[in-house]
């Protein structure tokens, strides 16, 4: 269903453009089965930053008013919302993590309710039907989602990170911040004691009468954490020291060089763009790894990038073959660079890695620098709060931008 290149999200982009208007506000919340046109299908493409979320919401706005597109524009904000808002609350992620590693550690997770689940095997056809779907195809619609996660919450009982996790694992769109919370948000944790219930009625009128499953919680008591620590202000984005060979690594979450390299002025009279390099590791995703179709998109991607990006010398950026810090290492030293710079990552499994890889560069007296995009800097630290009061803020982040 998606294929792992810029010039294929361009495509799909231009075929979305005429429908991103009132087309999409009518009809967005409906799942008609995996062959949809009343979405856009971008999440793959924005998730890798093969397409970046400012081109996307410039194209739309050409074709249409705000008023007329603002649900669609919203979406978009949303993803970006969501990063802000782990930025800020990192807590939630480490729990997460724990979580997910101390419950697949118990046995009575991985035998019963949980194997029966991630199998297609519960019974509700609805569920079997999706759970098929997200292996096949790596995708289901957002409306679907929610749905997925309150059943495996409120009519399973099955633990909520064990849910994320098998989510996580299987989406090409995948995101630790989109996924994390709103896992969260069904499960009454995010808004804390606001829950989201799946019903048959909702899920029959939004499918066409594909699936009207029967035996579904009709309640849904929120979950209870403990208190999480004062929030974290969002770090101020750093300058960009530059030695006389610069080389730059991409990674899963940035794979677009072209428009990284024209929003910074990363190069004076003193520097020169020497290499160019991109490793990923989707397995970081989980202590189980990642689907074979998310190993198989990530590095079709990687491959897409590296050949549209061009150094000094006109050579497409070499394809690490993993990402540890001594195989990076060594392409650094191979290159005789003096600076790293690497798009910013936020919370999440690459910015681990980024965290270690940039302390092996510096043992070996490697400038690293890090480049945040100017679309999350204006918009993260207005993500510390809840949606309605981030979304007021979306025209002026709209102007700022230059849209």
């Amino acid at each position: 269903m998606f294929t792992p290149t810029r010039a294929v999200g361009l495509e799909t982009l231009g075929l979305f453009v005429p429908h991103a208007g009132l087309d999409y506000t009518r009809d967005r919340n409906h799942d008609t089965g995996p062959s949809r046109e009343n979405v856009s299908g971008l999440s793959p493409y924005l998730r890798h930053r093969l397409l970046t979320e400012r081109e996307v919401v410039s194209a739309v706005l050409e074709r249409h008013r705000f008023g007329a597109c603002e649900k669609f524009v919203q979406e978009v904000f949303w993803r970006t919302y969501w990063k802000g808002w782990l930025e800020q609350n990192p807590e939630v992620w480490r729990r997460y993590r724990r979580d997910v590693a101390e419950l697949g550690l118990a046995s009575d997770t991985r035998s019963g309710g949980y194997r029966e689940a991630i199998a297609g095997h519960t019974g509700i056809d609805a569920m079997d039907a999706w759970v098929r779907e997200l292996v096949d195809t790596g995708y289901l619609h957002n409306h679907t989602r929610m749905w997925f996660a309150s059943i495996w919450i409120f009519t399973l009982g099955l633990p909520w990170q064990l849910g994320a996790d098998f989510f996580y694992r299987h989406l090409l769109d995948g995101d630790a911040a989109s996924n994390t919370l709103s896992w969260r948000w069904v499960a009454g944790l995010q808004t804390a004691g606001k829950t989201y219930l799946a019903t048959a009625s909702n899920i029959s009128r939004y499918t066409e009468g594909r699936f009207s499953p029967s035996g579904l919680a009709t309640s849904a008591r929120a979950i209870i954490e403990e208190p999480l620590p004062t929030r974290a202000p969002i770090a101020p984005a750093e300058s960009t020291p530059l030695g006389a060979r610069v080389g730059l690594l991409l990674h899963e979450e940035d794979l677009d060089a072209a428009s990284l390299r024209a929003e910074f002025s990363w190069l004076d009279s003193n520097s020169r763009l020497v290499a160019i390099a991109g490793s990923t590791d989707p397995d970081e995703r989980s202590p189980s790894g990642a689907s074979d179709a998310v190993r198989r998109f990530t590095a079709s991607a990687l491959d897409d990038a590296a050949k549209r990006a061009l150094d000094a010398l006109g050579r497409p950026a070499r394809v690490l073959p993993d990402a540890l810090p001594s195989t990076v290492l060594k392409w650094a030293e191979s290159e005789r660079l003096d600076t790293v710079v690497m798009p910013n990552a936020p919370v999440g499994p690459v910015q681990q890695r980024m965290l270690t890889l940039g302390a092996a560069l510096a043992s070996e007296g490697i400038t690293v620098t890090i480049v945040r995009r100017r679309w999350d800097t204006l918009a993260w630290p207005y993500a510390a709060r809840g949606f309605f009061p981030f979304r007021e803020r979306i025209p002026e982040l709209l102007r700022q931008q230059g849209l």
